[in-house]
């Protein structure tokens, strides 16, 4: 298979070139400054081995790339916020041989929350799904650092709609010749739901700073609270802290001082949107459909999306502010 990595940012391009290490045909697809630098220096990454260059091709979209291949994987890997004109632009891409991309091609989709499958089963016919563990950072045009070890990230796999094939496990032989650890399950969104639950966290990291404090901790145990709420609500299953704990534990280990998570990151680059709209927004979305408050994922969700809207710094905020928001909202709900 070639790899085209849609959305060579932190996750992307950690991908890309850990799988170009391992001798695997990859394409980047990047944007602007990003896009530059990789085409012209490459993509330094470095990881708990050190620092390494890779030279892949670059491209902006599918027209620089020309007529897809029959064996290309098209790895979704820009933020859910972008996945719409993503899936567009790439479904109507033509494949050698006759139809498109959509038609023929699979789609594997990285992102955290679950919204990206269900937008990329409305396009493609192939969709898979990845629950990716991969602290990683990108915050300067064709640098990505991805510390943890002794795995660079561990994923699970498995197609969107249930289940698993040959093409499926296929990806995960390779992804862990390239040095993750990657496990084919039956039920990959069992395990994304799972991780939306931390991922809840996100707008409290890039709102307030990446630095730990119980007052954070606090307030995200409020937004777990409203999540399990709406999952037992709406019958959504989610792989437990004990599988979760097992999958990662000393698998996936990070050096002490390492940066802000995605959301951060969008806030330090200044991309102008965030994702918190598919992180604390499905608990939102999910709480309106089955009659279930949940005033603090609302505030997150609100008070991320003004950051961004606004290029707000990241962390600008205090704890107790934030809080203070919350509680007014609860007192509302």
């Amino acid at each position: 298979m070639r790899y085209i990595i849609i959305g060579a940012g932190a996750v992307g391009a950690t991908i890309g070139g850990r799988l170009d290490g391992a001798g695997l045909d990859v394409v980047l697809v990047a944007r602007g400054a990003h896009a530059r630098a990789l085409a012209a220096d490459g993509l330094r990454l470095t990881t708990a081995g050190g620092e390494r260059l890779h030279r892949m091709p670059v491209v902006t979209d599918p027209a620089e790339l020309g007529e897809l291949r029959p064996d290309d994987m098209l790895f979704l890997t820009v933020k859910t916020q972008d996945a719409i004109a993503a899936l567009d632009a790439w479904g109507d891409a033509e494949v050698a041989g006759g139809g498109t991309a959509a038609q023929r091609l699979p789609v594997l989709c990285l992102q955290n929350g679950v919204e990206s499958e269900r937008l990329a089963l409305r396009r493609f016919a192939r969709v898979y799904g990845a629950c990716v563990w991969l602290p990683a950072t990108f915050l300067e045009p064709g640098a990505v650092s991805a510390l943890c070890a002794p795995l660079t990230g561990i994923l699970h796999l498995g197609r969107a709609a249930g289940g698993t094939d040959a093409r499926v496990r296929a990806i995960a032989a390779d992804m862990e010749k390239a040095g993750f650890g990657a496990t084919v399950v039956e039920d990959v969104m069992r395990w994304k739901y799972a991780k939306l639950l931390g991922n809840l966290g996100n707008a409290i990291q890039a709102t307030t700073g990446p630095d730990p404090a119980p007052a954070k901790g606090a307030l995200l145990l409020r937004a777990i609270r409203e999540a399990k709420a709406v999952f037992g609500a709406a019958g959504i299953a989610h792989a437990s802290e004990a599988e979760q704990s097992a999958a990662r534990d000393g698998k996936v280990e990070q050096p002490a001082g390492v940066r802000g998570g995605s959301s951060w990151q969008s806030l330090a680059r200044g991309t102008g949107s965030i994702e918190a709209d598919y992180l604390n927004g499905e608990i939102c979305l999910l709480g309106r459909l089955h009659g279930v408050p949940t005033p603090v994922n609302e505030t997150l969700r609100q008070a991320a999306n003004i950051f961004a809207r606004e290029g707000l710094p990241p962390g600008s905020m205090s704890i107790e502010d934030l809080t203070a928001l919350t509680d007014e909202a609860a007192a509302r709900a």
